[in-house]
């Protein structure tokens, strides 16, 4: 290799701040790459290594390694996301590295092979002008809508093991696919801007019956505020105590973040019911300025209870009761989602219908065909029940075109 690659060999030994980077498989293969070879062959395995890793994500070699860049999780980032000023020597050490990867980024396929006596062919990626540093920068100021790390790749989280997890295939769903419930919704909305706005937030009840949209709603703002800052870890009542270590974890990184708990149920004595309680009430240990908790839950007092527990023979009874009733009064923020009417029905399944192509010529024809469906469906008027219907119209209509 020429004395520019030998050199630049070197430098990458020393980086610090971005250390992290030296385990990324397309750097590490580069790294292989731009070393000597005594053997031809030991040289196209490593070049066809860096196509091979680079391949499955990017076929731009710049944008690839920038992307890692801006998304490593470091002290520095860390730093500068709590307002920590750093050392001049721990600046200029950044600056440095950031021009080394910058320069890593731009080898061509041209460059590493203008002294390889070998002429068949090699697969090969593109490369950029562009400069790291400034992008770096504008990334720091703009901490708040990115973040750092797994948080900065992902929107969505699930709790695995004690450990925040991207969701493999998250929900894509949208606010502009969702149909009805507008000022229940809307509510959620503007609790979720306060909290990306920096401002006061309530941990939010979602009830109602099921099949009304109260979980998508929740993921739909995600997506919609997602380049915001907005995030999801979404855990199992059975996960509940794990909040506070969630919290901790999570409380001083710049984005900001839901945590979900979906079709929230307790029965009477189950575990979780103080540990959520507690948190609701605000302790020290369960509440961040960038955190709510969203729950829904087809109760709006999210305990079952029986008639023997409520006849129970229980000195304090009434005291009892009111215990059990409420912790649904302690999310600052609750949201109904009852079932629709017949006329509400009908217009929402007639919006998912004309969104999907339908044409709606006899509007009482499809008033009756929709009642129909929900009879013998059995399920109740929903949206989700309205776009069942919506699937089976346009499964008939597709069986029409065939025949």
């Amino acid at each position: 290799m020429n004395d520019k690659i030998t050199q630049l060999c070197r430098r990458c030994n020393t980086t610090t701040v971005f250390c992290n980077l030296g385990a990324d498989r397309v750097i590490v293969n580069l790294m292989c790459l731009l070393s000597d070879h005594d053997e031809i062959c030991d040289f196209i395995r490593d070049y066809s290594d860096v196509a091979s890793a680079l391949y499955k994500t990017n076929i731009n070699l710049s944008e690839y390694i920038l992307k890692a860049v801006l998304e490593d999780d470091n002290f520095y980032i860390r730093g500068i996301a709590q307002g920590k000023v750093f050392d001049s020597y721990i600046v200029e050490a950044v600056e440095n590295e950031l021009k080394i990867f910058q320069e890593l980024s731009r080898f061509t396929p041209e460059d590493v092979t203008a002294d390889i006596d070998y002429d068949g062919f090699l697969p090969k990626w593109r490369t950029s002008e562009i400069d790291f540093v400034a992008e770096y920068n504008k990334r720091l100021e703009n901490i708040g809508k990115f973040g750092y790390g797994k948080y900065s790749q992902n929107r969505m989280f699930i709790l695995r093991n004690g450990e925040t997890v991207p969701v493999k295939y998250p929900d894509t769903q949208r606010l502009e696919h969702l149909y009805g419930y507008n000022r229940e919704r809307q509510a959620v909305i503007d609790n979720t801007l306060a909290l990306l706005d920096g401002k006061s937030a309530q941990n939010a009840l979602l009830y109602g019956d099921a099949g009304t949209g109260k979980s998508s709603t929740i993921k739909a703002i995600v997506n919609e505020y997602a380049d915001r800052g907005l995030r999801l870890i979404e855990i199992t009542k059975e996960q509940l105590r794990d909040i506070p270590q969630i919290i901790d974890e999570i409380s001083h990184n710049p984005l900001k973040f839901i945590i979900f708990i979906d079709d929230l149920t307790f029965t009477s004595g189950e575990d979780g019911f103080g540990s959520l309680k507690a948190m609701l009430e605000g302790s020290s240990s369960a509440r961040s300025d960038n955190t709510v908790i969203y729950a829904t839950s087809n109760r709006r007092h999210l305990v079952k209870e029986t008639f023997s527990e409520r006849d129970g023979d229980d000195v304090h009874r009434n005291d009892t009761m009111q215990e059990l009733i409420s912790l649904s009064a302690r999310f600052g923020l609750r949201v109904n989602f009852s079932r629709p009417d017949k006329k509400e029905f009908v217009r929402i399944a007639g919006e998912i219908a004309v969104q999907n192509g339908i044409e709606i010529t006899d509007g009482k024809d499809f008033e009756l065909r929709a009642e129909r469906f929900v009879m013998s469906s059995g399920n109740g008027r929903s949206p989700r029940t309205a776009r069942q219907f919506v699937n089976q119209l346009i499964n008939e209509m597709t069986m029409e075109v065939k025949i």
